[in-house]
């Protein structure tokens, strides 16, 4: 008889999967965010990769305990009790959706450049619009299509972009990029602290090694291992590409540019590269959005299953695809991508992901929390304890960076989530009596 039991994976491959996870659409697109401060936001990332390795500290260390974690709801509730698990795995869920239509945007501002359209807004939509319904399609196929389809938009998406990281140095003038080190007209210390927020962008994904624990061989040695080796293998390459950047083409040309990586290659290379940069990060984040939304899918169903969202979310067609469920995730999705149009690529994009830092580092509050506090089964060492607050102090900086608007606003999505909730189970306890 064969063995059927699946393959672990050990701490190298479950490193690079961490990492790959941060090296999304943040990699192609918040150059021209970045680039309407200036270079000073170098400091910025340098500090957001601090703060990221203390939250991934945070998770590294709850795998410890939850060495079968799959959800936020099983570390947090333990600690917090179910009403906060709910708001964890919710808010993690909500954020991942609204996430995706980031990546949408950063896909189709380099798609864009490939076709025979004029950019405009009305253009971009539509195209970002596309891109999310076809990615549902590729869904529907079930979880193994779409892990072959983004490997092969790693493959494809990541090695012409390497060659601009490092031949790109051969371009670097210094002068121009000591000319664009604080453009904004704000301190440094201002610019370097309200640039958290959006930075942080691309370390959203930090958590997926404690996701995947039960798939990594021993975890309790190698998830740490993986967590932090894939924040500072993440946080370099993308300190690397910011500087680089900005050191090749003028700030404000980069600030308007809707895909700065071809804008830097055709500066380097010539005009032909344009195209071959534009096509291989187009492939790259579509690749991104397909494997987003089968996480979203993934844990809208763990959700629903935990009672925290309605059934129609948990219900998987034969090959394991959360079709129902995705189908009204890619509904508002489309709705959110004519909500946030901006004048340009790089102003939407921003717009989305403050959303999604709010909304998720609420999610690391709850991990942070549970960490610190620990449960009667599992009480909290004193090591737990400094990590968690560490983290806790992390989340606070960045809910400090992020925009009072914005801020308010995903304190209101929290409320409401909870107050329906709240209410709803309260309806099924009544009935059920």
């Amino acid at each position: 008889m064969s063995d059927t039991t699946p393959r672990k994976i050990g701490p190298v491959l479950a490193t690079f999967a961490v990492a790959n996870n941060m090296i999304g659409s943040g990699f192609f697109l918040l150059p021209a965010t970045l680039a309407r401060s200036g270079g000073v936001t170098a400091l910025s990332w340098l500090l957001a990769t601090l703060l990221a390795v203390l939250l991934g500290a945070t998770f590294a260390r709850l795998v410890r305990d939850y060495p079968k974690l799959d959800c936020p709801d099983d570390y947090v509730r333990p600690a917090l009790g179910r009403d906060m698990g709910f708001l964890a795995a919710t808010l993690y869920w909500i954020s991942s959706w609204i996430g995706n239509n980031a990546i949408a945007v950063a896909a189709f501002g380099y798609l864009a450049l490939l076709l025979p359209v004029e950019d405009g807004a009305a253009t971009r939509v539509i195209g970002q619009i596309a891109l999310i319904w076809l990615m549902f399609a590729l869904n529907l196929f079930g979880p193994r299509a779409i892990a072959r389809f983004q490997s092969l938009c790693v493959v494809l998406g990541l090695l012409p972009v390497a060659a601009i990281l490092i031949w790109g140095w051969g371009s670097f003038d210094t002068t121009l990029y000591r000319a664009a080190w604080n453009v904004s007209g704000s301190s440094d210390a201002h610019v370097v602290v309200s640039s958290l927020a959006p930075i942080f962008w691309a370390f959203v994904g930090l958590e997926t090694g404690a996701m995947v624990a039960g798939v990594v061989r021993d975890p309790a040695r190698n998830v740490p291992i993986a967590t932090l080796g894939g924040i500072v293998i993440a946080g370099a390459v993308y300190l690397t590409s910011s500087v680089l950047m900005m050191g090749i083409v003028p700030a404000a040309e980069l600030a308007d540019s809707g895909a700065p990586f071809a804008l830097v290659a055709g500066r380097m290379f010539g005009d032909w590269a344009i195209p071959v940069i534009a096509a291989a990060a187009a492939i790259k984040a579509t690749g991104t959005l397909g494997g987003w939304m089968l996480v979203t899918g993934e844990s809208g169903a763990r959700a629903a299953q935990r009672g925290f969202l309605p059934p129609v979310f948990g219900r998987l067609l034969a090959n394991g695809a959360a079709g129902w469920g995705l189908f009204i995730v890619t509904v508002s999705m489309t709705l959110l991508a004519v909500f946030t149009l901006s004048p340009t690529v790089a102003g939407q994009f921003e717009t989305i992901i403050n959303m999604v830092v709010v909304l998720v580092v609420m999610a690391y509050v709850a991990a942070s929390l549970s960490l610190a506090w620990g449960t009667p089964a599992r009480p909290a060492s004193g090591g737990d304890r400094a990590i968690g607050i560490g983290a806790l102090l992390a989340c606070g900086l960045l809910v400090y960076s992020t925009p009072v608007k914005t801020l308010v606003g995903g304190i209101v999505v929290a409320l409401l989530a909870l107050a329906v909730y709240r209410t709803f189970a309260r309806s099924r306890r009544t009935g059920a009596g």
